[in-house]
């Protein structure tokens, strides 16, 4: 059966998961991005100067994706540097299952790498 636009538009198609934090003494949803979160999100790897930025990348994309029980977003863009202060093992864990919610995986993120505009040999700002 093919779907209408209504069917398309009301469909629950952003899953989320619970993942166990114990650095933080307890648990956090992982939301999937809306198609505009991940466009917006891997626009923000590139920088005007054609440059690549990869620095605080697992906090900006956890901040994306770490949500409250009904869905709507913990943090804000603006607030990825703080929680970039955090645990690596805690965001570390919190990003494997963003990757995987969000079909990113690391060759995906490297493919990204490579797409963008610029010298593909050429360092990011971060390193």
């Amino acid at each position: 059966m093919a779907l209408t636009k209504d069917a398309i538009l009301s469909a629950d198609d952003l899953p989320r998961e619970e993942v166990d934090v114990p650095e933080w003494n307890g648990s956090v949803f992982v939301r999937t991005m809306t198609a505009a979160e991940r466009d917006s999100f891997e626009m923000g790897v590139m920088q005007e100067d054609g440059s690549k930025d990869f620095l605080n990348l697992r906090a900006r994309l956890c901040a994306r994706c770490l949500v409250d029980d009904k869905g709507e977003r913990l943090f804000t863009d603006a607030e990825a540097v703080a929680l970039g202060g955090k645990s690596a093992g805690a965001l570390d864990r919190i990003f494997a299952v963003t990757q995987r919610l969000n079909g990113m995986s690391a060759e995906d993120v490297e493919e990204l790498a490579k797409n963008l505009p610029g010298d593909p040999d050429e360092d990011s700002p971060s390193g």
